[in-house]
This record gives structure tokens, C-alpha cells and sequence, in this order.
């Protein structure tokens, strides 16, 4: 597998997250990439839910346990509190009932672990003031393909997170790869979120 540094700037910032040995749900997961970094550099074990064949596929050649499922009918066959985190990476915006996702998400795991691209980017909001809307490296998609179904903002899921009851454990903001601090809903192009419930 490739090292750290040439994962997705994303799946490296919340592999810095997971601890040696946990046990780790990754909804959406794609073709594994991920799960078989984390199961490498970290002892990691899990299990995938993706929903495309090709993706299952590629799983099944990465090494990678993985159930196809759709997410949008819910984590029935996993037990409470069953894994210690589970990941909804660059899929959050493209579920449809969000809050019964994230609600199950902290059902089966102990901390749930989110990335999203962010739609306060200035680069959007830019789109959005020319009268377009965003399509860039994080919003690939046209307006009439896109499956993303509910854009938000840092400060919309935050807003979200404290209406839930959720709280807020860690925050990482980036743009191209590079972790943004200053004006982060403006500055960053890509969020990433760990949360538990609150006590």
C-alpha cells in the first residue's frame, strides 16, 4: 500500500485520528484504499459498506471486508456500539436523511469521523455570486449530475452537531492537501470532523 503521504488529503488527516488496533466501520468506502492503509500502518480491523459493484470489487482485490449495502437504509446489521469509529468520508453530502445516518453511525460506533467538502470555500462562494454554481476539485460534479444532495457549510454542521447534541472532539480544515487555521469556513476547501454524543 502507498504510504501515508500519498493517500487523499483527507484520508490521511483522519488516519492520524485512529489509534493502533481499533475497530472501524467505513461507510462509502470505495475501493478499500483507506481501510487497507489503516489495516497496514495500524492493525486496524473492519469492515467496508459500499454500494457499487465496481467498488466491491476492488475492495474484495485491496483486501479489504466489505458489505454492499446502501447507506440510506440504515446500519441494521451492526450491533450497538460494535466498532470504536465510524468513517462517512466524502459521502455525507450526498445522503439524503443525514441526521438517522449520523444517529446510527454513533449507534454502532463510539466516535463517528466525517469529511465533507465545504460549500463557505470562498471559491464557491464566488460561483455562487457569478451566478453558477460551484464545480471545482472537491464539487466535480454539474448541477444536473451531481449526487450531492445537501451542500453545507462548517458553520451549518456545527450548527447541526449542537441542535443533535453532538459534541465536537476534533477539526481539521484543508485546502490542496495544506490544513487551514485562519478562517477556516472561508478558507477551507474541505472539512473533516470527529464527534461522539455528548454526555
Amino acid at each position: 500500500m502507498s504510504p501515508l503521504t500519498t493517500l487523499r488529503p483527507d484520508f490521511a488527516a483522519i488516519a492520524r485520528w485512529i489509534p493502533a488496533g481499533a475497530s472501524v466501520l467505513d461507510l462509502g468506502c470505495g475501493d478499500g484504499s483507506l481501510l487497507r492503509h489503516l489495516a497496514d500502518t495500524k492493525q486496524v480491523r473492519g469492515y467496508g459498506v459500499e454500494i457499487a459493484d465496481a467498488d466491491i470489487v476492488a475492495c474484495l482485490n485491496n483486501g479489504v471486508d466489505v458489505i454492499q449495502s446502501n447507506l440510506e437504509s440504515g446500519l441494521s446489521g451492526f450491533e450497538d456500539g460494535a466498532f470504536d469509529y465510524v468513517i462517512l468520508s466524502q459521502t455525507l453530502q450526498a445522503t439524503r436523511h443525514t441526521e438517522p445516518l449520523v444517529s446510527e453511525m454513533l449507534r454502532v460506533g463510539r466516535e463517528a469521523i466525517v469529511s465533507f467538502p465545504n460549500f463557505g470555500y470562498w471559491k464557491a462562494r464566488l460561483n455562487v455570486l457569478r451566478g453558477q454554481m460551484p464545480v471545482s476539485a472537491e464539487l466535480p460534479y454539474q448541477w444536473y449530475d451531481t449526487p450531492n444532495v445537501h451542500l453545507c457549510t462548517l458553520d451549518d454542521f456545527e450548527m447541526f452537531c449542537a441542535n443533535s447534541r453532538l459534541t465536537i472532539l476534533d477539526r481539521r480544515v484543508m485546502t490542496g492537501g495544506n490544513e487551514v487555521g485562519f478562517l477556516p469556513n472561508l478558507l477551507g476547501a474541505t472539512a473533516m470532523y470527529r464527534f461522539k454524543r455528548a454526555e
